[in-house]
């Protein structure tokens, strides 16, 4: 398992200095993954997502504001820490937020009730993107106010150690000013009971250096789109217009991707850009888990599968030797890349639903140097044994992932 690791060059101090340094998590811009045990997914140089939450949550000095699906933890696996570090946080004068779905904290009601007996933590159910049968499904934490993580990874032990996920830790404060304005909008409208509207405004555009001469340049993007800060662009409008830029080759994983929506029937704006990149030769690779094999789900993208251009594949990551793991052993990431050097990274199913009626975030990214440890993700993936083609019009038995 394992975050790519984008350093700043200090001046020279040493060998001695320069070992230590060389040991130090300083990065500002890194790709954070995480790896289901018994696969061969590991990139070695990326490290590993509850590596880098242990280390900031445990340098939290001030603030730590988190908005997650759920949070469901057992004692004795890879959250356990983590979670251990939050209350710290807290018991040493930490001010800690967090926002879950209220749906979601039904389910897995355990560990939100134990963070809400520590001093210094609040928690707040959010229900106002249920009532337009969308979910809080945004996957993002904020410490001090100058440092980010968001990503595919709930808040979850099975996401640190069973599920293939992709994040980002970013430490801008300018950026962390703009995701501590939506974490305070949806703090706010977690407890009342409209969220109000938005015109859609320029987003904000941020840069940081990860080396000399090598600077990423991003864009934070997030869903709905009508119930976004200003500066915040919309996830969808992104995605389009990355797709849209492409000159060669578009490399996407997802959990799910479906145009089929239960209110509109069909919802067509990504499908069809996909479908003209591919009428213009440009090469569509699709990876998506198995979860997506239903009768309505797979026919659609079967129907891609067929096109000149794009090639599809499904990803089935074997069960633990230990035994069945309900809702885990699964692709959960959610990227593109672009090219040599555009990407995308977020929360977002793709789906009509959760870019119109869910809470979700995301970041556009233009730097040739991400993009190629992003690709490298995704060709590991693409090229593994757990990765299979369908054959067009067959029907496969749908993955059971639930309780038994």
């Amino acid at each position: 398992m394992s975050v790519h690791r984008f350093r700043l060059v200090l001046p020279f101090f040493g060998l001695f200095f320069l070992s230590a340094w060389a040991q130090m998590p300083s990065a500002d811009f890194e790709i954070v993954e995480s790896i289901p045990i018994e696969t061969i997914l590991d990139n070695p140089e990326i490290r590993n997502t509850s590596e880098v939450w242990a280390e900031m949550f445990g340098a939290a000095s001030e603030t730590i504001d988190i908005e997650q699906y759920y949070i469901s933890n057992v004692v004795g696996e890879s959250l356990e820490p983590i979670i251990k570090l939050i209350e710290q946080a807290a018991r040493r004068g930490v001010k800690v937020r967090i926002i879950v779905d209220v749906r979601m904290a039904k389910t897995y009601p355990e560990t939100i009730n134990r963070l809400a007996k520590t001093k210094n933590i609040t928690i707040r159910q959010s229900q106002t993107f249920n009532r337009s049968d969308g979910v809080q499904h945004a996957k993002y934490f904020i410490i001090d106010g100058k440092e980010v993580f968001i990503g595919s990874q709930n808040f979850d032990w099975r996401a640190l150690e069973h599920i293939h996920e992709v994040g980002l830790r970013i430490c801008h404060p300018e950026y962390a000013s703009l995701m501590t304005e939506l974490f305070e909008m949806d703090w706010d409208y977690a407890v009342l009971t409209k969220m109000p509207g938005r015109k859609l405004t320029e987003p904000h555009n941020f840069k940081v250096g990860i080396a000399p001469g090598d600077t990423v340049e991003f864009t934070a993007s997030g869903s709905p789109a009508r119930n976004l800060p200003d500066g915040i662009a919309s996830d969808e409008k992104v995605i389009l217009e990355l797709i849209r830029c492409a000159k060669k080759e578009i490399n996407i994983q997802l959990l799910s991707y479906s145009p089929l929506d239960k209110k509109t029937k069909y919802w067509a704006k990504i499908d069809n850009a996909l479908r003209e990149a591919a009428a213009h030769g440009i090469i569509v690779n699709l990876l998506v888990s198995d979860w997506n094999i239903s009768a309505d789900e797979l026919p659609y993208l079967q129907s891609l599968d067929i096109l000149p251009n794009i090639n599809l594949k499904i990803s089935s990551i074997p069960e633990y030797s230990a035994g069945y793991i309900p809702y885990a052993r699964v692709e959960h990431c959610k990227y593109m890349v672009i090219d040599e050097s555009l990407s995308w990274v977020g929360s977002n199913n793709w789906s009509r639903n959760y870019f119109y009626d869910s809470r979700n975030v995301g970041l556009k990214i233009e730097n040739a140097t991400v993009a190629k440890t992003l690709r490298n993700i995704f060709t590991k993936s693409w090229n593994s044994p757990y990765a299979w083609q369908p054959i067009p019009g067959q029907n496969y038995p749908e993955k059971f992932h639930g309780e038994k």
